[in-house]
């Protein structure tokens, strides 16, 4: 039975005047499973910060309901389907401005290129929403392990070139009225790579990427732009920030790169 006697301490007025643009919870774990382009769920664990803007005159949020929002009913959401989420936290809230931002690992099935052993590899996800007195926004960024070789390196060596493990990460926003899919930017940095990663090689395999890395070198400025002509002639994207890091094999630091465009 509910207590009516308790008193709701957060509903009292606030006389300092001040709008707090976001308050709510952050780094709060939570399974979930996520939608993929071709319609198929797979689990993963994400971490969740939801906020919401507070009135000038209102004392405090309702902390719990963010969680009573995760935990009503399975959490499963893509890309088409995020923005929903958010609009309940603005409504379970009663506010015009609300934020999620999700973290997770997105697991993708691979096929190695001459053995065919499937293995999955995780990609690192990020989709930041947001609901602004009824204007919605979402961007997706996913981050993309891939191999990169050395031009300069291939260039000079009488024999082999040094490669290195790297990172390319793609931050984009759709156009109005258009999707952009997680897989679709994946697809987008392992083309533009040296070589795509894969979980499992066999000694087939690792010859066909070693030979496809060598016969692809790319520094990070050949990654970015490469990416960046076919981002610039994409119409569903609107807006992006890419970026290019290879963890140097001969160096003790990272190369470098980004591009950022609004259109």
């Amino acid at each position: 039975m509910k207590n009516t006697l308790l008193p709701d301490t957060q509903n009292t007025k606030d006389i300092r005047n001040i709008v707090i643009n976001q308050v709510g919870i952050k780094d709060i774990l939570h399974p979930i499973n996520f939608v993929n382009r071709d319609n198929e769920s797979h689990p993963s664990v994400a971490n969740f910060t939801m906020t919401v803007r507070l009135p000038e005159n209102v004392k405090g949020t309702h902390m719990s309901r963010f969680i009573e929002i995760l935990n009503d009913g399975e959490c499963s959401f893509g890309v088409e389907s995020f923005m929903d989420l958010v609009q309940t936290v603005a409504d379970k809230l009663d506010s015009t401005d609300a934020r999620v931002i999700v973290d997770f690992p997105f697991f993708r099935n691979k096929k190695a290129p001459s053995s065919g052993v499937q293995s999955l590899l995780d990609y690192q996800v990020t989709l930041t929403g947001s609901v602004v007195n009824g204007q919605t926004g979402l961007i997706l960024k996913v981050v993309v392990p891939v191999t990169s070789l050395c031009p300069c390196s291939k260039s000079i060596s009488k024999y082999g070139a040094h490669n290195q493990r790297s990172h390319i990460t793609i931050e984009a926003k759709a156009t109005e009225g258009e999707t952009i899919y997680l897989e679709d930017l994946i697809d987008l940095a392992e083309q533009k790579a040296s070589s795509e990663l894969y979980a499992i090689l066999k000694r087939d395999d690792e010859k066909v990427v070693t030979e496809r890395a060598y016969e692809n070198p790319a520094f990070v400025e050949d990654i970015v732009r490469d990416i960046a002509v076919d981002l610039n002639s994409n119409q569903k994207v609107n807006y992006y920030c890419l970026e290019s890091e290879n963890f140097e094999s001969i160096h003790n630091h990272s190369a470098y790169a980004l591009i950022t465009n609004q259109k």
